[in-house]
């Protein structure tokens, strides 16, 4: 008799090789997306670096240029009665 009527199959094997197979495919899709968002938005350190001393820079530019509103008016001395 040649029917596999008989046999036992386990499933559950089954199902572990398959959510196996979910996890990896979802890391992967995670990995890539990673790697795509680091290079749209990602910057190396010397980059970092390089803007924060430039907006630094302009900062003490800027302060060298501000005027003060009050050391521009004469000062006066508080009315005595």
């Amino acid at each position: 008799m040649d029917s596999d009527r008989g046999n036992i199959v386990n499933f559950t094997s089954f199902r572990k090789t398959r959510r196996e197979e979910e996890k990896r495919t979802a890391k992967k899709r995670k990995d890539d997306l990673a790697a795509a968002n680091r290079v749209k938005f990602g910057r190396t350190g010397a980059e970092k670096k390089r803007k924060k001393l430039e907006d630094e820079r302009r900062r003490r530019e800027l302060e060298g240029k501000e005027m003060d509103a009050g050391k521009n008016e004469p000062s006066r001395a508080p009315d005595q009665d």
